[in-house]
């Protein structure tokens, strides 16, 4: 798989998860396997392994504002020790559009020495304004629709650029989605019928790469999504159940005890449907004996500074943070609709060749 100038082994990109769960230990040994490792710029603050030299500010245990949630001292040591483990192999790194100072971090991303920049929740239609400077750097906007494709690219003309690869992510996927609650429902807004749309939209603009994402678990799947003409798919679900998977092992064992109906969607700070494991922390929200609200890290826009936070019932960045460090009382753990079928924890080489070899 092609994206841009960078050559990539197997079609499997690992998707972007934070807080704190692909990192560079996922990312880095996903990207020596042939695959794209995807590291997550959300919540670096939080990060375990940083050298004395990085000053995090704190209020509470929790990174205190933007600056020190997206730390771009943080970022350039997870990118550094992710190196160390795959050398010049390809890197991305995943950017929420709706988070505060979407254009700093990318910047940040971009100086850190990362190769492709992922982006979704929104639409980024300034993304290359804010890596002008930094031209082999692949940028890779996630979308639901060819109609936010084909604004994508309209919007990209006064740069003089289109996406290096695109990524369709439909609604099975983990995290937030780009559809409303009904519309995941439905059977129209599935991955398999919004591939081809998005295809044809981007055939009217160039040799873009499509990348089916969103419920991708096994080679069958794979194979489906690039018989469809898709040129690779993202998985993000399937990779925490390895063992190089940044995340706590509390949080790994909360999705192997997980049963079908414990993924569900949920509301989010962030204005849009989440699909997650339902866990003390929903229960809690219920009996308003969830962690009080006080916004710290000041992580995403749309929540207006703690304001949609408290009308859901729980701050994402808290929650999320708490998961990492495998709280599973006040952690948020997000997964896949297939978060399910993680039975037991591989490593990323095992995993990498039962998706290219098959079961």
């Amino acid at each position: 798989m092609k994206i841009g100038k960078y050559e990539i082994k197997h079609p499997i990109i690992q998707g972007g998860m934070g807080v704190g769960i692909s990192w560079d230990q996922l990312a880095g040994n996903v990207s020596l396997e042939g695959g794209l490792g995807v590291i997550s710029s959300v919540g670096t603050g939080y990060y375990k392994n940083m050298s004395e030299k990085v000053q995090i500010v704190t209020k509470k245990d929790k990174p205190k504002d933007v600056a020190n949630f997206y730390s771009k001292d943080a970022l350039n040591e997870i990118i550094a020790n992710a190196r160390k483990i795959c050398g010049d192999a390809p890197l991305a790194c995943n950017v929420l559009y709706a988070i505060n100072d979407y254009g700093r971090v990318v910047r940040d991303a971009c100086e850190a020495g990362f190769n492709m920049i992922i982006t979704g929740a929104g639409l980024p239609t300034n993304m290359p304004e804010f890596t002008k400077d930094f031209p082999d750097v692949a940028l890779i906007p996630i979308v639901s629709s060819a109609r936010a494709l084909k604004l994508i690219c309209k919007k990209w003309k006064r740069y003089n650029k289109i996406p290096d690869a695109v990524i369709v992510e439909g609604p099975l996927s983990g995290g937030h989605q780009g559809f409303t609650y009904e519309q995941c429902m439905q059977e129209e807004y599935q991955l398999e019928n919004i591939v081809g749309p998005v295809i044809e939209e981007a055939k009217e603009w160039g040799d873009i790469p499509i990348i089916a994402a969103g419920g991708v678990w096994n080679k069958n799947d794979i194979d489906k999504f690039i018989g469809m003409g898709c040129a690779g798919v993202q998985m993000a679900t399937r990779f925490i159940g390895t063992f190089e998977c940044d995340a706590d092992a509390r949080f790994k064992n909360v999705l192997l005890n997980a049963k079908e109906n414990d993924i569900t969607l949920m509301k989010s700070p962030v204005g849009l449907p989440a699909r997650g494991v339902r866990t003390n922390l929903q229960f809690s929200i219920e009996n308003n004996t969830a962690p009080k609200v006080q916004c710290i890290s000041n992580c995403v826009s749309p929540c207006n500074r703690g304001t949609e936070a408290k009308i859901v019932g729980y701050c994402i960045a808290d929650r999320l943070g708490a998961a990492y460090q495998g709280d599973v009382d006040t952690g948020l753990f997000f997964t896949g609709s297939n978060g399910y079928k993680i039975e037991k924890i591989i490593s990323v080489k095992e995993l990498m060749e039962k998706l290219t070899k098959g079961e």
